[in-house]
């Protein structure tokens, strides 16, 4: 699973760089890209960086089983669906969807608000006792 999340983001810096390559050739052209294809190409990067990050932490922090497949479930529909959002919304004039934000922003944050709960639990639970003071990190 968090094969598909590095894939994810990959891709999707991918498809992001390819919208700044558009943005870069309307300047050329002296003309400014819309406002959404901007704030659809920022979300998209930001995004997909975070999929990469959350693959590795996914690992890192032994996340398995149901839970593994929330946050990578939940995760995929954000990353992609909240830009492209943007980008349909505007490009397409049925602003109408821009309502659907209030999903797909939610199921970044559940997985967010899961993984935080991963990071603080996972050391107690693998904790053994120890005369050493663990630093603060």
């Amino acid at each position: 699973m968090t094969r598909v999340l590095k894939t994810s983001g990959f891709l999707g810096l991918a498809v992001m760089m390819c919208v700044g390559l558009y943005q870069g050739y309307l300047f050329a052209i002296e003309q400014a890209p819309p406002f959404w294809l901007v704030a659809g190409h920022a979300h998209l990067g930001m995004l997909s960086i975070l999929a990469i990050v959350t693959g590795v932490a996914v690992e890192a922090l032994a996340v398995t089983g149901q839970l593994r497949r929330v946050v990578t479930g939940l995760f995929l529909i954000g990353q992609w669906l909240l830009p492209v959002t943007w980008w349909v919304a505007f490009g397409t004039g049925n602003e109408f969807l821009l309502a659907t934000f209030f999903v797909w922003g939610p199921c970044l944050i559940v997985v967010m608000l899961l993984m935080a709960w991963r990071a603080a639990t996972i050391e107690a639970a693998n904790r053994g006792p120890s005369d050493k003071v663990p630093a603060d990190d």
